[in-house]
């Protein structure tokens, strides 16, 4: 099935989020498109699946015009999605999830769950997938998961397939595995459309690729292209892909956990007797799959979760137990996952958001007011050094990029004497010209010989920054090893397996 949109236009109110975008998609054809978060590809998708309508453009399935009204109508036209994240019913079967919205019925009304495993094995034993359709959805891995989202589209007929990010929570091994049924399907007839922001897996699988920047259709590139290049035409400059640093110099160690336990309100641990040591002026990398109990983990450092047992010390300090503010006022800096939500006031300014962790006296405080000209002075400073790119310190962060809403994160955090700091996903949502400049700062807060701690599910991000790397699986560290440790070996430890299995 051939799939041609034609000048795509989207806009939510003054954002024009897709102008005026042209794309064909040919049978047997994996076609990227290729950008940043916030570049206008998932708005685009989401007015092919139906869940959007264009404000202007058409689209043509074999060349006659659709109009889609929602999903539904979009997935009798042969249509079928994979999202990142996963649109199942965990406590479903595989065929429950399949015949799902499409049930089909025997005599006397009763649903017809053998049409349904029928279809679930001829569609697996296709393509390989071994999926037994019995089998609940909350039991299986991520990646069985994420095959059960595609029989459930083929079982539809669908002749072109939407993959919105799909590698966001698979292993480096299961991230091969898609990549291979991919190229499968591509072989079957199928119109592929592959989102991503990831330039080795669109090098790897894709036979076209179109670039999106801020909404528009920027440039075409074939897939021999090089990461440089690519970098370039997503941002639209020359971008400094590798990390340039010095080999560690680690002084004395200075975070310790030990049998560190977090425990959910069920009393479940989902961090379950971590001990790890960071040294000063290292980077200890923690990489895993998301889910893994990260989050928890660094919550816990920063007296974030109520149920923690236990031992973190800083610098000889104990902090378990200890409030967010008495962590902070102990030296800890910390970049959260979600920066939006827990990082950044969007109604704030940028000065008022430089002085959300030190509103309480000097330099910005003094007898209970505040001091406005030390405040101004400072965030001019910051929103220089820092290249926030923004109209003044007085607008509001809400209407600032992703990225520069990072760099608003890290100008506050590593404006203080720290003896710690935490950046989980660091990188998530922003550029490739961000990400340079994100990387930058942490390199050298750690060549200032502070203690950094940078929780990732980016193995390419992990591979860049680390001094050592602990893996997560479950709740636990499955190891510690050297930064020079093989992509497969790591993507084996994320599945559970312990380095010595991997090794052997």
């Amino acid at each position: 099935m051939k799939l041609e949109l034609r000048g795509i236009t989207k806009r939510f109110g003054a954002l024009t989020a897709n102008d005026h975008i042209d794309l064909v998609v040919t049978p047997g054809e994996i076609h990227c498109l290729l950008g940043e978060n916030g570049a206008g590809k998932s708005t685009l998708m989401n007015v092919l699946y139906g869940l959007y309508r264009a404000d202007e453009g058409e689209i043509l399935l074999d060349d006659e015009v659709q109009r889609f009204s929602g999903p539904g109508d979009a997935m009798r036209a042969g249509i079928g999605m994979v999202h990142q994240h996963l649109m199942l019913v965990p406590v479903f079967t595989v065929a429950e999830n399949v015949m799902l919205g499409h049930e089909s019925t025997k005599a006397g009304g009763r649903l017809d769950l053998e049409a349904a495993r029928a279809r679930v094995r001829e569609i697996s034993g296709r393509f390989g997938f071994d999926v037994d359709p019995d089998a609940r959805v909350e039991d299986l891995p991520v990646g069985v998961q994420q095959r059960v989202e595609i029989i459930k589209a083929l079982s539809r007929n669908a002749g072109v397939l939407v993959f919105d990010e799909p590698t966001a929570v698979l292993t480096p091994q299961e991230t091969d595995e898609l990549m291979g049924i991919m190229r499968q399907l591509r072989d079957g007839g199928t119109a592929i459309v592959f989102i991503t922001h990831k330039l080795r897996e669109v090098r790897e699988v894709a036979d076209r690729i179109t670039v999106i920047r801020l909404g528009k259709v920027v440039g075409e590139a074939e897939p021999t292209a090089t990461n440089a290049e690519l970098a370039s035409l997503m941002v639209g400059r020359a971008v400094e892909l590798t990390v340039d640093k010095a080999p560690a110099e680690p002084g004395a160690d200075a975070l310790v956990l030990d049998d560190v336990r977090v425990f959910d309100a069920n009393g479940t641990a989902v961090v379950d007797g971590v001990s790890l040591t960071v040294r000063a002026g290292e980077i200890l990398a923690i990489a895993g799959v998301q889910g893994n109990g990260q989050t928890e983990l660094t919550e816990a450092l920063f007296g974030l979760q109520a149920r923690v047992s236990g031992s973190i010390v800083l610098d000889g300090r104990e902090l378990t137990g200890r409030t967010p503010r008495q962590v902070l006022d102990a030296g800890a800096g910390f970049v959260p996952e979600d920066r939006q939500h827990d990082g950044l006031v969007p109604e704030f300014t940028i000065a008022e958001n430089l002085m959300l962790d030190r509103a309480d006296g000097e330099p910005f405080v003094k007898f209970g007011s505040l001091r406005l000209k030390q405040l101004a002075a400072f965030a001019e400073e910051r929103l220089k050094r820092f290249d926030i790119r923004a109209q003044g310190i007085g607008t509001r962060v809400g209407r600032l990029s992703g990225g520069n809403q990072q760099k608003v994160v890290l100008a506050r955090e590593l404006s203080r004497d720290l003896r710690l700091f935490v950046a989980a996903q660091p990188t998530r949502g922003l550029d490739v010209g961000a990400i340079e400049f994100v990387y930058q700062q942490i390199v050298a807060t750690r060549d200032a010989g502070v203690p950094v701690i940078v929780v990732s599910t980016e193995l390419d991000e992990v591979a860049a920054l680390a001094d050592r790397i602990a893996v997560m699986y479950r709740g636990r560290v499955v190891g510690v090893v050297p930064a020079d440790t093989p992509r497969d070996v790591l993507g084996l430890m994320m599945a559970g397996e312990a380095p010595q299995a991997v090794a052997a």
